[in-house]
C-alpha cells in the first residue's frame, strides 16, 4: 500500500484546525478535491479516520489511532530529506506554540533576524496562555515558561525563569510594604489563574505556603503586570515579564530576602521522536544564543544579573 504523502499531511491539518476547507486551502485544494483526498485516503487504510457532519468534524477511533503515526511518518519522510545535500538550508513550514506574554515579549523582537536568517521557512506562531496538544495541532516546538514535568515531550531549558513579587510605588504609599510573607495576607494580591498558593523559602531555607486573595485575578500575566502598575495590589511575575518596569522603577521588587520556591525555565518542548527536524534544530538552537543561562531580561537587575 503506497500512502500519498499529501494525503496524509492533509489529514493532520485537518485533525489541528478541525475543518476540512480550511486545512485543503493550505494545499491548494478546493472543498470538494480536499474530501476526495480523504476519502481516498480511508480508502486505502480500510478505515473510517473522520466523523464528519454539516457543523463538526471529529477523530474516529481509528482516527486517534493513525494521527501519531501520520506524523512520524511525515517526520520520517523529513528526515530523508534532509539526508540528502548535507549543507542545504531549513526548508518548510515551522509551527511554534507560547504563551501570549513571552511570545509578544521575547520571540516577535527577534523573529524578523530568524527569518531573514532562514530564508527557506516560513512561519505558523500560536500564542495561547492555554497550553497546546502538539500532536493534535501539529505543532513542531512549543516555548513554555514554568517549572519542568515529566511527560511525552523531550525539553531543552532555554533560561531561568526567576520569580519575584512587584508591586508599585503609589500602591506601596497606600498600604505599606510587607516585610514577611505571612502578610501578604493583609494585602490585595492579585493572584493569576492556577498559582495560589505562594511559596517562598525564608532564610534558613524552609518553605512557607501563603494564600493569597484579593480583588482580581487573571489568567494571563500581562494583565496582572498592568494591574500592578495601576497600583491594585501585589503580583507574582517572572523576571522576564516585568525587567522594564523594574529598571524605570514603575514596579519595586518585595521580599528579597524571601526567594520563591518554585524552580521556573524558559524552555523549548518537542514530541519524543528519535529525530528532530532540521527547521525545529535551528529555531531552539537560534533562541537558546538569544536567551542562555543569564538571560538579557535579568542584566543590571538588583541581586540578578551582572
Amino acid at each position: 500500500m503506497n500512502l500519498d504523502l499529501t494525503d496524509v499531511a492533509l489529514f493532520v491539518r485537518v485533525c489541528a484546525t478541525h475543518n476540512l476547507s480550511a486545512a485543503g486551502r493550505e494545499f491548494g485544494l478546493s472543498p470538494a478535491a480536499s474530501s476526495a483526498r480523504m476519502a481516498q485516503l480511508e480508502r486505502q487504510l480500510g478505515a473510517r479516520l473522520l466523523h464528519r457532519t454539516t457543523r463538526q468534524i471529529a477523530l474516529s477511533q481509528d482516527g486517534e489511532a493513525f494521527l501519531e503515526r501520520a506524523v512520524a511518518l511525515l517526520d520520517a519522510a523529513e528526515q530523508a530529506r534532509a539526508s540528502v545535500g548535507s549543507g542545504r538550508e531549513p526548508q518548510g513550514l515551522l509551527r511554534v506554540a507560547a504563551s501570549v506574554s513571552f511570545g509578544r515579549l521575547h520571540l516577535m523582537p527577534w523573529l524578523p533576524q530568524f527569518l531573514e536568517r532562514y530564508p527557506g521557512l516560513q512561519l505558523d506562531l500560536r500564542l495561547s496562555d492555554r497550553v497546546i496538544d502538539l500532536a493534535a495541532n501539529g505543532i513542531d516546538v512549543t516555548i513554555r515558561n514554568g517549572p519542568l514535568h515529566d511527560s511525552a515531550l523531550i525539553a531543552r531549558v532555554l533560561a531561568p525563569s526567576r520569580l519575584l513579587l512587584v508591586a508599585s510605588p503609589a500602591y506601596l504609599a497606600r498600604h505599606g510594604t510587607p516585610q514577611r510573607p505571612q502578610e501578604l495576607a493583609g494585602h490585595q494580591c492579585l493572584v493569576l489563574e492556577g498559582v495560589n498558593p505562594w511559596n517562598f523559602r525564608d532564610p534558613d531555607g524552609s518553605l512557607i505556603s501563603v494564600r493569597v486573595g484579593g480583588r482580581m485575578r487573571s489568567d494571563n500575566g500581562e494583565a496582572m503586570r498592568d494591574a500592578a502598575m495601576a497600583g491594585l495590589g501585589i503580583a507574582l511575575q517572572s523576571t522576564w515579564a516585568v525587567y522594564q518596569q523594574l529598571k524605570s522603577g514603575a514596579l519595586v521588587p518585595l521580599l528579597a530576602a524571601y526567594p520563591m520556591a518554585l524552580n521556573s525555565v524558559v524552555s523549548a518542548q518537542y514530541l519524543n521522536r528519535n529525530f528532530l527536524p532540521p527547521k525545529t534544530q535551528v529555531f531552539i538552537d537560534y533562541f537558546a544564543a538569544r536567551f542562555g543561562p543569564a538571560p538579557y531580561w535579568d542584566e543590571g537587575l538588583p541581586g540578578i544579573g551582572n
